[in-house]
């Protein structure tokens, strides 16, 4: 009976000490996780201070995302007999100058995916890869500081594909206005001052128009993890048919030297590119303004992602 109560003695003895290691462990994590934070709040301080010096500061990272695929007498599924594929590639990079009486910010932005679907037993299938998300952007921003967040600035900003269709259509907006800097790595730009140029082989839906440029972009490094978002849009003082948006996002976190995982994402309204889609790719030639369908664009892709 004696030996009994020892062992249960012992045992609660263990499982007090056990259950006060733990809370004492618990508490010591707790105040080392306040300790990293404070830390990397001062670090995060002395980079903003770092990066608001004059001088250049350049940049870029980008996501490269694949998948392939090939079946071959698969019968559980429509085509026993196929290969597939989607590969896409993204870049973001920037070249930025600061001194203390103006700054010239300089960006651009490409991503491009490839699709293939090929079914081996349809003869007329095509078999290579097609292009899917297409899109080119950069744009040159010179501001003359009135003080350390605002300042009288002009805009240069081209959209457009690359891989097909190139130039057509193509924006090229010009304008001059005011920049807001609320922070290192914000830039707001308010130009009501703005020519928005369209470059098109179908004039009779794409046009040309004065209008507001607003452009928002916010683009940072804190670590490990890189990423950029930016908003613009135009709307244009003549008929909001002429007017657009479009938002890019783009996220990069290195899990290994340069090496990691990327996503991005986009949405992007446009009249006219709805209106010239279903006019001339649909052949919906009774279509208006009035009546197309300007659905929200949008593309994704994910896969690993190389920074530099």
């Amino acid at each position: 009976m004696k030996q009994i109560f020892v062992v249960v003695a012992v045992l609660c003895v263990s499982a007090m000490t056990y259950s006060q290691t733990e809370e004492e462990l618990l508490a010591t994590q707790a105040a080392k996780k306040d300790s990293v934070a404070a830390i990397q709040g001062r670090v995060d301080a002395l980079q903003a201070q770092i990066d608001a010096l004059p001088g250049w500061k350049k940049g870029a990272f980008g996501t490269i995302g694949f998948n392939l695929s090939g079946f071959n007498n698969w019968y559980n599924q429509g085509f026993p007999n196929n290969s597939a594929g989607n590969i896409g590639i993204s870049v973001n990079a920037f070249a930025n100058l600061q001194q203390d009486k103006f700054f010239w910010r300089n960006s651009g932005n490409i991503n491009l995916n490839w699709v293939k679907l090929d079914n081996k037993d349809d003869p007329t299938d095509a078999e290579d890869f097609r292009e899917a998300t297409d899109i080119f952007n950069i744009s040159s921003l010179y501001g003359r500081k009135l003080s350390d967040k605002f300042a009288i600035s002009g805009l240069g900003e081209y959209r457009s594909t690359i891989l097909n269709n190139f130039n057509d259509p193509g924006y090229l907006d010009l304008g001059v206005g005011g920049t807001w800097t609320p922070i290192t790595d914000l830039v707001v730009v308010i130009h009501p001052l703005n020519y928005n140029i369209v470059f098109a082989k179908e004039d009779a839906i794409f046009e040309s128009s004065l209008g507001a440029k607003i452009v928002a972009d916010y683009t940072r490094s804190i670590g490990d993890v890189a990423f950029k978002t930016n908003f613009t849009t135009f709307q244009s003082y003549e008929t909001g048919d002429f007017s657009n948006w479009q938002w890019t996002n783009s996220f990069a976190y290195t899990l290994w030297k340069m090496i990691g995982v990327g996503f991005d994402f986009g949405l992007r309204s446009s009249k006219m590119e709805a209106l010239n889609y279903s006019v001339n790719t649909l052949g919906n030639t009774g279509e208006t303004f009035d009546s197309v369908d300007n659905d929200v664009q949008s593309y994704w892709t994910l896969g690993l992602s190389y920074s530099f």
